[in-house]
């Protein structure tokens, strides 16, 4: 067996532990030598140079001595002058000189008081103590410091002062008779400035911390200041010993009358070396003062332009967040402050602004409001440096809002910008909430980490494909996530604006009103959240059905509940349906004008409400529904006595007509429980599983049979899987070209392709990863497959493959190479047959010189569309909210006027959506991002609104959570008649929740085009009148005429213009103002018909069908809206459209998750995976 001790040897002494409490016995037989080493030369010099000169902290000490000892020395000073008295002559009997004690003479000066003074002996003393340890430190110093050139030592300023105020001194010490001699020692006090300012550079070298320069410069300038006054009253008092004799304060006195320019007179210097002592104070004030004012002036601007601090006091008793951005422009700000400032909570907090650009002069002068100046800290300086994020106190903040800049040409690199910011942040404050927004989606994992995160791309494409099957639902969201400001009455403002403006009929006008009151107050509505047990809303609820509480509690308070969230798990649930039961601990969240918190509750009297309190509804009786009265925070609701309903109660039904017909069909009740029988009545389940199990004939032959599934490839890294409907195989690449032909098929247009659906088109500058965001949604499982509609990508740039890849496994997505300048481009990809044209803002022209301008083409070309395809729902994406009154722009439309004073009226009033009443925005046509940046905002107060949103867009997708459609109202569904009835039947039915209405109305004014249809018979014979009929029949109509018709149709409308022209003079103005408008409206007729003749010659040209283009029927005469969680008695109309969201379908299968985990595993191949973008 091998010794394991010969075979390792022992370690060295110095690393046994024995050898460590004994001491190493062995290290005198050692040969090794210890070796010190020194950073610095080991002599006596150096070493007292590294003492009182190179060490930080010592040197600390040593000036602050040195300082102690210069301000001794005044004081001592002040003590003497205070001791003194000229008139005793001591100076003189010492030098045993003849001296009288005679008042002043003019002419003659006695030197005597000047040059001698009275000096006890224990001051003497002192004196000469601290004069010896003042000159030892100086040339101890100089002879550290000396580099070689003494007379460099020699001529300093300081150093030639302390020898005039300490040899003297010395001097006395061997020479008595020169005790009292005077010796100007309050010039020490130039040497307590200078010891000062060194020890002020030294703290900052001891502390590793470097002080404002400011702070310096004041220090330095009132230093300077106090020099001057100080040696000033010393040197007038002294030399007036020999003429008015004044005393300190009355020195002081004069000096300061002197130098603040006043001067009274009534002290002055009486002898001439007083008075030029003061000219050389002057002239010296003149000079130095003036050079320090103008360096404090100069550091004053650089820190107004960066901004100064953030005091670390301030940061520990007040709150306040800090809002990092890379340029800040003034609508970026206001659009924080005014959400940001909402809410009544934050009134109290600050917000510091972190951006490493200059202030431009916009922002400047909106934080110098008082409203903002008291709140708002501007900070010049970068995230990236700790230095800056120490000023901006980012350790103490209560979040931090990271922004990113989007009119950067460069777009990954602004999401670069900001994930270096955001991990800066996160390392420096690690528990600082951070709330990031991001442009692309594939940068999102960057920042998983963040705290919130908003992607402008996701947000924005899954907005626009959801606009294109539920219309506005851009503006549906946006005015969900924004704070509701004073938009509950505009229409009082609206009727002073239009009512001397608007030739309209008081019907038509009292219609303009009602829609402007109705959408306003219905604006108001908010997404709030509250726990169940706590809710008077919904606490009554408990142990039963989502549905139920849904229904009961928006017909009892007018709250739409929408969602709901367990107390162990932190996902959402949109409408879990009526399986759902509702628990104590769960957090409801609910659509309102205000939380319950700002609620009052009042119970009416029952003998009032007892003729309401039957379940039955007669005629067109009203429902016993909530009465709102909303104030600035608080809003009162009246109660009614509604008690929940058994099933077995009374239904609500629609009365037969005279009893000749039987009775309509009418509305169950929402079961407090659901059961099996109900759910499987539902219409949605019904034609889902008739959807997924019985396909057409026509599905089969043509091959259309989807599979349901998870996309095999994304496109970029964080994006949330959809269920979706997909292809068995996968499309080959060149198939997806739509106007091109290839070996699988040879279409060259979209007419070709024969689409059952109407098409949806994108124009886009390049097919980013965003886009996959469009398509998603649009191809939901939940989405019935006969209601697809094809996607044509309209792309100025020819996509990459991995974009193709992510694309080729959805049904009916083609993409072509074009722009919509080209006319040919946007007929061939099939433009007469689409339904909706989805205008993205193109990012090459997002940034300009002027930033408004960055819309200027994409408003050109939308409204080049609106002209040549007026019947075209077109979808505009813009960078500027501001700019959307260009949108569908009409000169002389005085409505479109009206509305442009009301939308300033509201900007005036402080309102953060002043431009909501525009008929675009209000009608879901135009869509800005910037819209959405409130939601980021409002996420610090609301922190599931994010997940809110991206349920309801379909970004992400919870097992059991429910999603976003809409449905039609129709001739059938008005004997509902109500809201509340609508909310009953779906809830009873198919468990939806309906949380808004879409409402399209009738828009008569004097401008529109409708308005031809003016009475000629005062102008024109019986045979002209029929012409007119005739050509108005003809305008109304909406199919396409011959070419052969348009000549003969010009010339009749000519010919009725002169007509016209020829009897102007023999009306009024009112008749002459009738005549230019039916002119302008011929004119825009025949405008019209020569677009429609260049929109057929391009298509016969391409060798296109005309047959579908339509180029009359138009929006122009209709104005639409949302109505965000209405009132129950609100009244449903013809063709309104409701938002519900609709209950999970999968969530009523049995073993879902095997389900949708294995659908589609048998269909795609394992090779389909490709390797992720990033």
């Amino acid at each position: 067996m091998v010794d394991l001790d010969s075979e390792v040897p022992p370690l060295p002494p110095r690393y046994r532990f024995r050898d460590l409490l004994l001491g190493d016995q062995g290290w005198q037989s050692d040969d090794r030598v210890q070796v010190e080493f020194y950073m610095n030369e080991n002599t006596f010099k150096e070493r007292l140079k590294l003492f009182f000169i190179k060490n930080q902290r010592s040197s600390l000490r040593i000036r602050l001595f040195n300082f102690s000892l210069k301000l001794l020395s005044c004081f001592l000073y002040i003590i003497r002058v205070l001791l003194d008295d000229p008139t005793q002559g001591l100076a003189c009997k010492e030098l045993n000189w003849r001296c009288s004690n005679q008042n002043y003479t003019p002419g003659a000066i006695d030197w005597s008081p000047i040059i001698w003074v009275n000096r006890s002996l224990p001051l003497w003393g002192l004196q000469v103590s601290v004069a010896l340890i003042s000159l030892f430190e100086t040339l101890l110093l100089s002879y550290l410091s000396y580099k070689g050139n003494i007379w460099e030592q020699i001529l300093r300023i300081p150093f030639l002062l302390e020898i005039i105020n300490a040899v003297p001194f010395i001097i006395t010490i061997f020479w008595p008779v020169l005790r009292n001699l005077f010796i100007p020692v309050f010039l020490n006090c130039w040497l307590a400035k200078h010891a000062l300012e060194n020890m002020i550079n030294d703290l900052h070298r001891a502390i590793q911390r470097t002080q404002s320069a400011m702070f310096n410069q004041v220090l330095i300038l009132i230093s300077t200041l106090l020099c001057l006054i100080f040696t000033c009253i010393c040197g007038i008092q002294h030399l007036e010993r020999a003429g008015n004799r004044l005393t300190l304060f009355d020195s002081l006195y004069f000096c300061i009358v002197t130098f603040s320019t006043v001067g009274f007179g009534d002290v002055t210097p009486k002898i001439w070396p007083s008075k030029l002592l003061v000219v050389i104070m002057i002239c010296v004030a003149l000079v130095v003062l003036p050079i320090q004012f103008e360096q404090l002036a100069y550091l004053w601007m650089e820190r107004q332009k960066s901004g100064g601090n953030y005091s670390r006091h301030r940061a520990q008793t007040e709150k306040h967040v800090v809002l990092c951005v890379s340029s800040l422009k003034i609508d970026l700000l206001m659009d924080f402050l005014n959400e940001f400032y909402a809410h009544p909570r934050l009134q109290d907090y600050y917000v510091v602004i972190l951006c490493p650009t200059e202030m431009d002069a916009q922002v400047r002068r909106v934080l110098q409001i008082p409203m903002w100046s008291q709140r708002v800290i501007y900070l010049q300086g970068s995230a990236l440096k700790d230095q800056d994020l120490l000023r901006a106190k980012m350790d103490d903040a209560e979040a931090c809002f990271i922004l990113s800049s989007r009119c950067e040409v460069d777009r990954t690199a602004a999401d670069h910008q900001t994930i270096l910011r955001a991990w800066a942040v996160k390392d420096f404050a690690p528990n600082c909430p951070l709330y990031v927004q991001i442009l692309k989606p594939e940068n999102k994992f960057h920042i998983k980490f963040a705290d919130h995160v908003v992607c402008e791309e996701e947000f924005k494409y899954a907005m626009l494909a959801l606009n294109c099957i539920c219309p506005a639902t851009s503006t549906l969201i946006t005015l969900l996530v924004h704070t509701s400001r004073g938009h509950t009455a505009p229409w009082e403002a609206f009727r002073q604006l239009t009512g001397t403006k608007q030739t309209l009929n008081r019907e038509s006008q009292q219609s303009s009103e009602q829609w402007q009151k109705m959408y306003g107050r219905c604006s108001g509505n908010e997404v709030y959240h509250i726990n169940l047990e706590e809710s008077t809303f919904f606490a009554e609820y408990e142990g039963k059905s989502f549905t139920y509480a849904s229904f009961h509690a928006h017909k009892k308070f007018g709250v739409c509940l929408i969602g709901v969230r367990k107390e162990d798990n932190k996902n959402i649930l949109l409408n879990p349906g009526p399986r759902y039961i509702m628990s104590s601990t769960d957090i409801c969240f609910y659509i309102n004008v205000t939380k319950e918190e700002n609620s009052a509750f009042k119970k009416q009297e029952k003998h009032r409400k007892k003729h309401e309190s039957k379940l039955s509804y007669h005629g067109t009786s009203r429902l016993p529904v909530h009465s709102i009265i909303a104030s600035m925070g608080t809003v009162a609701i009246d109660l009614q006595d509604t008690g929940c309903r058994t099933s077995s109660g009374p239904t609500l039904a629609l009365p037969s007509e005279g009893g000749r017909e039987g009775r309509r069909p009418s509305i169950a009740p929402v079961l407090e429980v659901a059961d099996s029988s109900s759910l499987q009545t539902c219409d949605l389940l019904s034609d889902q599983s008739e959807d997924e199990t019985t396909p057409s004939d026509e599905e089969v032959s043509s091959g259309l049979e989807y599979a349901k599934g998870y996309p095999p490839y994304s496109p970029y890294i964080g994006s949330s899987p959809t269920f979706c409907h997909l292809l068995h195989e996968k499309v080959p690449f060149c198939c997806l070209r739509l106007d091109k032909g290839c070996q699988h098929n040879y279409y060259e247009d979209a007419k070709a392709y024969g689409f059952k659906n109407k098409l949806i088109i994108v124009a886009a500058e390049t097919a980013g990863n965003g886009l996959y965001n469009f398509i998603v949604p649009l191809r939901a499982y939940y989405r019935p497959k006969k209601e697809l509609n094809p996607i044509v990508l309209l792309l100025d740039n020819p996509p990459d493959m991995h974009f193709l890849d992510a694309i080729c496994w959805f049904p009916m997505v083609y993409y072509m190479v074009g722009s919509i300048d080209n006319l040919d481009d946007l007929l061939r990809c099939g433009v007469t047959f689409a339904a909706n044209m989805v205008v993205v803002d193109k990012e090459s022209t997002m940034s300009a010189e002027e930033d408004y301008m960055a819309d200027a083409k994409t408003i050109v070309n939308v409204q080049t569309l609106f002209r040549l395809f007026s019947s075209l729902s077109i979808i505009t994406e813009l960078t500027h909210p501001a700019n959307m009154r260009f949108m569908q722009f009409r000169a002389k439309d005085c409505y479109s006027l009206a509305l442009s004073k009301l939308e300033k009226k509201e900007r005036e009033k402080g309102s953060n959506l002043a431009f909501m009443f525009r008929l675009p925005f209000a009608a879901g046509r135009v869509f800005s991002i910037s819209m959405l940046d409130t939601l980021l905002y409002q996420s610090f107060v609301k922190d599931y609104m994010i997940s809110i949103t991206r349920l309801l867009l379909g970004l992400d997708t919870t097992p059991g959570s429910g999603f976003l459609c809409s449905m039609k109202i129709t001739e059938e569904d008005l004997w509902i008649r109500t809201y509340a009835r609508l909310y009953q039947k779906l809830c009873s039915s198919t468990g939806d929740i309906p949380i808004g209405v879409y409402r399209t109305e009738s828009q008569k004014l004097t401008t529109s085009e409708s308005q031809i249809s003016i009475s000629v018979e005062e102008w024109e014979d019986t045979k002209d009148t029929k012409e007119q009929i005739s050509y108005r029949n003809n305008h109304r109509n909406s199919t396409s005429s011959d070419q052969s018709d348009h000549p003969l149709l010009r010339r009749k409308s000519m010919q009725w213009a002169r007509r016209l022209s020829r009897r102007v003079p023999r009306h009024s103005g009112k008749t002459a103002e009738k005549i230019n408008q039916q002119r302008m409206n011929l004119y825009r007729r025949s405008e019209r018909q020569e677009l429609a003749e260049l929109v057929k010659n391009r298509m016969k040209h391409l060798g296109l069908s005309p047959a579908g283009y339509d180029e009359m029927n138009d929006h122009e005469n209709t104005l639409s809206y949302i109505l965000i969680n209405p009132s129950p008695d609100t009244r449903l109309e013809l063709n309104d459209i409701v938002y519900l969201i609709r209950p999970d379908p999968l969530a009523y299968v049995p073993n879902t998750a095997a389900s949708r985990k294995d659908s589609f595993c048998n269909t795609v191949g394992q090779d389909t995976r490709e390797e992720t973008q990033l």
